[in-house]
């Protein structure tokens, strides 16, 4: 199973029609896609103690752990990941180890374009992650409406979801 992060809570996200346009590339490649999203399954703020038992935090615990790869989408704000997303990785911790990860980001304009650094080096260095060395940074201007409205981000999808089955594929091999 190959688990998709939608992680806006904005109700009209961009990052979500990115998240559902790779669930629905891994279903047409004949892949079993999982699709977890924040704004419909809240995460308590991660406050060190009760939060962990929450039980929309054990079900993301228990499908990252299950997951052959996670791909996660979320939208850009002040340089960075959304604050549901890191929470979500303080919430779920070790479940991340060793996982093959990619990234999906929406963005007001290009200047943020290596804002998925920072969760892509926590994610290495703290749970040995394997990050997919592409990612997806789409703009206002690839949308239209609920979807996508540019062909060559629908190709980066594709392209980010072949490359993220074939890891998923030898490093799970390999196990």
């Amino acid at each position: 199973m190959f688990l998709v992060i939608s992680s806006s809570l904005h109700p009209t996200s961009r990052s979500r029609i990115l998240a559902r346009a790779a669930v629905e590339q891994l279903q047409q490649t004949g892949r079993e896609a999982t699709l977890f999203d924040l704004v419909i399954k809240n995460l308590p703020a991660c406050d060190g103690a009760s939060a962990y038992a929450d039980a929309n935090v054990k079900e993301l615990a228990d499908l990252i752990h299950q997951a052959e790869a996670v791909l996660v989408a979320s939208p850009v704000y002040n340089y960075d990941v959304n604050a549901a997303l890191k929470n979500a990785v303080e919430l779920t911790g070790r479940a991340w180890t060793g996982k093959v990860v990619s990234l999906m980001l929406a963005a007001g304009g290009q200047g943020s374009y290596m804002s998925a650094m920072g969760l892509a080096n926590s994610l290495m260095l703290d749970f040995r992650c394997l990050i997919v060395p592409r990612f997806i940074y789409a703009t206002g201007d690839a949308f239209e409406g609920d979807g996508l409205a540019d062909e060559e981000i629908q190709q980066r999808v594709t392209t980010l979801v072949s490359e993220t089955t074939k890891l998923a594929d030898a490093v799970n091999r390999s196990h």
